[in-house]
């Protein structure tokens, strides 16, 4: 279709990318899991100063209320169980015992299971080009954290795999609730997984770093956790879970990138292998098209939205008729045929 929709999962990824090896030099000086927590808290309470601060630059006469409806509450908790309390510990725990090259490779194990869950699991639509792009994406990733000889099956590259699974199952839950205000599910996800994470951590006998490092971990966790997550969020509801992962995926691309312009050096022939079929994957899933009649069945939620094909409704409140507006409202039974991603109307079952 075109590169737009994909842009909040590939800024995400350059975030994400970018905080793994900022957190390998902090966990020498931080307990692994104290240093989850601080990226955590950072994430969550920076996230919260962003909601405050726009709570007061915006009139929300007409907008979303910052509020989880109590029916999608499991689903947010399982998503900060998985994804904010055990994934990252265990990646910290695997970081303490792995090099980063291992530790990168593993990562990209994310993106597929991610996929695999979405497509498994919940039953979210895939044909042959989007599976080519993932593996291409996942082979690109391979190749450019590939270290000869440096990956070994350790106990630190299997907590690694544990983490991924975790967030990988993470993804799944978190589209569940992607319809929320994005800031609002990943700021909570923060704060509650960061408080978990640092009271485990100091029960466990661990200590506050020196309040360099503490305020580097904070500041990390919200570029890198809840800047990330933000915008991971925001490509849930319009990309689906699936695609979403895909792109998330290059996140070691960015991170090399990020390095080479701090670090200036001459990358490796495999770097640009990987790059070529990163790129690959992207154009794959970027091109994708996938049309046919379908049939919305009648849905309440509450997002931002515009008046669309899929946005005919009546007020309760006055509106000047233009722009995005967030209020509670009600799909119809509709049926008809247009190019669309498994978005938050779009998760219809599909027959084979």
């Amino acid at each position: 279709m075109t590169i737009q929709p994909a842009l909040p999962a590939l800024a995400a990824a350059l975030l994400f990318g970018a905080s793994t090896p900022l957190a390998k030099l902090l966990v020498g000086d931080v307990s692994p899991l104290l240093l989850a927590g601080l990226l955590y808290l950072g994430s969550g309470l920076g996230l919260c100063v962003l909601l405050a601060l726009r709570s007061l630059r915006i009139a929300r006469r007409q907008s979303q209320e910052l509020r989880i409806p109590r029916a999608e509450w499991p689903w947010l908790l399982g998503a900060i169980v998985f994804g904010g309390v055990l994934g990252p510990a265990l990646l910290m725990l695997g970081l303490a015992q792995t090099s980063a090259a291992s530790a990168s490779l593993l990562l990209n194990v994310e993106g597929v299971l991610t996929a695999v869950i979405a497509w498994w699991v919940f039953k979210e639509n895939a044909d042959r080009q989007l599976v080519l792009g993932m593996l291409a994406i996942v082979l690109g990733g391979v190749l450019l954290a590939w270290e000869p000889g440096g990956l070994g099956f350790s106990r630190g590259g299997l907590f690694i795999l544990g983490a991924c699974l975790c967030w990988a199952i993470d993804n799944n839950l978190t589209r569940k609730v992607s319809s929320n205000d994005a800031m609002l599910v990943a700021g909570l996800k923060g704060l509650l997984a960061g408080v978990s994470n640092t009271a485990l951590a100091l029960a466990s006998g661990a200590v506050l770093p020196t309040m360099g490092v503490w305020g580097a971990s904070m500041l990390v966790g919200f570029l890198g956790y809840g800047l990330s997550l933000t915008l991971f969020v925001v490509a849930l509801r319009t990309l689906g879970t699936a695609r979403t992962g895909a792109y998330f995926s290059v996140a070691p691309l960015f991170g090399v990138v990020i390095a080479l312009l701090l670090w200036p050096g001459l990358p490796g022939p495999l770097f640009w292998v990987a790059a070529a079929l990163m790129a690959v994957g992207v154009w794959l899933h970027v091109r994708e098209r996938h049309e046919h009649a379908h049939t919305h069945e009648v849905l309440e939620h509450s997002h931002t939205h515009r008046h669309d094909a899929h946005h005919q409704h009546a007020h309760s409140f006055a509106w000047s008729g233009q722009g995005a507006h967030a209020h509670p409202h009600r799909h119809e039974v509709l049926t008809h045929k247009h190019p669309h991603y498994p978005d938050i109307h779009h998760r219809h079952v599909h027959p084979h």
